[in-house]
């Protein structure tokens, strides 16, 4: 049976994970060991023992959250699974899925998304932007309501993550108001995310310009397996196209929506989320009820997923 590989971005990391799937598996402390020679610090030890305040900022969640999603490839892979028919990752999970997809090498991934992390951090000063999640309203009347909020600011849509689950970001004050505004119009819930960074707007246009020096110092090559982008819900084979859409995702929202229905629409009847928790799963199976959205992050969802996709590609 056909089936897709998806690769969570930040928010799905926590202190601890992976921790059973790496008391079985060498593979996964070892992929750490690899970015923390990249680093210059214990990525593992942060991941294992925190503290939580440590592993969310973005400059660490970032690498940790790729390096998790390689190791599962790496697993998957030495336990003999199957190629996907095709990719995608979430915000950060792109680049996972680069990598896997052999467009990108893991050492060269790990400085680039600290680097992302960094670009992002410094583009708006600490405490100046904000990312809500807005549950129960539609993209279009949540535009319109991003738009009256603004007044001279930046807040947007950045994340169309499932059907009636939306992210917005931009200026603190304009993102405070346009929940007032969405709560107001009917929304079921609007909550303010414990982020630093707004990403996926119009504030993070400084940081991809910033972004593109270490955008073009890549030596890119063409995957090996189909990715669909975050900003087009497209596949690219050309090295300087794929620089061009990791550049305009810092600024650009996340098409989960359309991206996972593409997925499917191309005869893809499993979901295989690699890396920590069940966010991706939870969203697919929101967007198409036909989908199996299977997570793999301990011994016990590997080897369900491995099951599930025995000589399915």
């Amino acid at each position: 049976m056909s089936f897709a590989f998806v690769f969570p971005g930040q928010g799905s990391q926590s202190v601890g994970m992976l921790d059973a799937l790496a008391r079985r598996y060498p593979i996964v402390e070892a992929t750490y060991a690899e970015a923390s020679g990249v680093l210059d610090y214990d990525l593992w030890r942060v991941v294992r023992d925190g503290p939580e305040e440590k592993l969310n900022g973005t400059v660490i969640t970032q690498p940790a959250m790729l390096a998790a999603g390689v190791a599962i490839w790496r697993l998957w892979l030495e336990r003999g699974g199957g190629a996907p028919g095709i990719m995608a990752g979430h915000s950060l999970g792109e680049y996972t899925a680069l990598v896997c997809a052999g467009a990108l090498d893991f050492g060269a991934a790990v400085a680039l998304v600290a680097e992302r992390g960094r670009c992002m951090q410094d583009a708006v000063p600490e405490g100046g932007g904000a990312m809500a999640a807005i549950l129960g309203l539609e993209p279009e009347p949540l535009r319109q309501i991003c738009d009256r909020a603004a007044q001279g600011q930046v807040v947007a849509c950045a994340n169309l993550n499932a059907p009636g689950q939306i992210v917005i970001a931009g200026h603190r004050a304009a993102v405070e108001r346009a929940m007032k505004a969405a709560a107001e119009a009917g929304a079921k819930r609007a909550v303010l995310l414990p982020v630093s960074v707004p990403s996926h707007c119009e504030l993070m246009r400084s940081a991809a310009e910033r972004f593109s020096t270490a955008l073009n110092r890549l030596n890119m090559r063409p995957p090996r397996i189909g990715i669909l982008h975050n900003s087009d819900v497209e596949s690219h084979d050309s090295p300087a196209d794929i620089m061009e859409v990791l550049r305009r995702q810092l600024y650009s929202p996340v098409r989960w929506v359309e991206t996972t229905q593409k997925i499917a629409a191309g005869g893809i009847r499993i979901l295989i989320e690699a890396g920590p928790g069940r966010v991706l799963s939870g969203l697919g199976r929101r967007i198409d009820r036909t989908l199996q959205c299977l997570p793999v992050f301990d011994p016990e969802t590997l080897e369900s997923a491995l099951a599930a996709t025995a000589g399915g590609r």
